[in-house]
């Protein structure tokens, strides 16, 4: 387990040393300091990606721990659907910033998706529960979002597609601030929860036997990590995918165990947004790609390879 965490800690600190020379306009590593473009863009926005690709990352290995199931991710659980809709919404009322509304989106699709998951849960419905009502959440605010555009002007409709194909804009370290705190809280949480986290993959009966209040843990973790998923959410847009194909490359590169699984997800995460966003500002240069058209397209291109030629315990 230590050689591949790292082999990730190792190409993480070289992508945040040279993706910030990455772009259409060429720096030379003697001018970098004393060039704006390079000091108040490239730097922040490679930091801002690795963040928020991290906190994704280890948010769906925590979602896929506690729901013990492998397709659970911020996107499948509705997190991400709630903040677009409260985009979108912005957007249409004219409020500015987009961010504080597509926060109050997720916010309140955390709300539902716990209360609809705890009614299931007293049905005996257990994890399942809360991840139907994730599903079914998700399905409920897309269709809403679908609503509010075709209500909108020509110009806002633009907005709020282009805002939900998700991306990095960034100018200074304002922004780091949010998604720093936003990574800092699901650290946290994982290192307050390790112990039940690590019991609670083994088994929730096995779990409730070493006194683990399974279900409260479950409604706790749950709650504190999408409001992280929030927070990073409303910097970047609804961005696809990572948080589902972080924990499944980190198992497939050998990161194995409950610790070392969530700090693997979370590298491979931020490895992926940050790496996915060079990509998006030079494939099409001087224009640039929305990151959120590429890192969907790269994860359902990986799915579909890992389906076709993996390892069914891989799938």
């Amino acid at each position: 387990m230590r050689r591949p965490l790292a082999l990730l800690g190792l190409l993480s600190l070289l992508a945040l040393l040279t993706l910030p020379f990455v772009g259409p306009m060429r720096i030379a590593p003697s001018e970098a300091l004393g060039n704006r473009v390079f000091t108040t863009m490239r730097v922040p926005r490679v930091l801002l990606g690795y963040s928020t690709g991290a906190t994704l990352g280890l948010c769906g290995a925590v979602f896929q721990v506690l729901l013990r199931n492998h397709l659970a991710s911020p996107d499948v659980m509705g997190v991400s659907s709630g903040a677009a809709l409260g985009a979108v919404a912005a957007i249409r009322l004219g409020l500015s910033p987009v961010g504080i509304g597509a926060f109050l989106g997720s916010s309140l699709a955390i709300g539902l998706i716990l209360t609809a998951g705890a009614q299931t849960a007293r049905r005996g419905g257990g994890s399942q529960g809360l991840l139907l009502a994730g599903v079914a959440s998700s399905f409920l605010f897309g269709s809403l979002n679908m609503v509010i555009q075709y209500g909108g002007g020509f110009g806002d409709s633009f907005r709020m597609l282009r805002w939900a194909m998700g991306g990095i804009q960034v100018v200074g370290y304002q922004q780091l601030v949010p998604s720093l705190g936003a990574l800092g809280v699901t650290v946290g949480c994982c290192l307050a929860f390790l112990k039940e986290i690590r019991l609670i993959r083994c088994g929730t009966l096995f779990a409730r036997s070493r006194g683990v209040p399974v279900d409260r843990v479950r409604w706790i973790l749950f709650g504190l990590i999408s409001m992280a998923v929030a927070a990073s959410v409303s910097l970047c847009g609804p961005i696809g995918f990572v948080g589902l194909f972080g924990p499944h490359m980190a198992r497939m590169l050998g990161v194995k165990g409950e610790g070392g699984g969530l700090w693997g997800s979370a590298m491979v995460g931020g490895l992926i947004l940050s790496g996915c966003d060079a990509l998006a500002r030079t494939l099409w240069a001087p224009s640039e790609i929305p990151v959120g058209i590429i890192t969907s397209g790269a994860g359902a291109l990986f799915f579909l390879w890992l389906m076709l030629f993996g390892s069914e315990r891989q799938v």
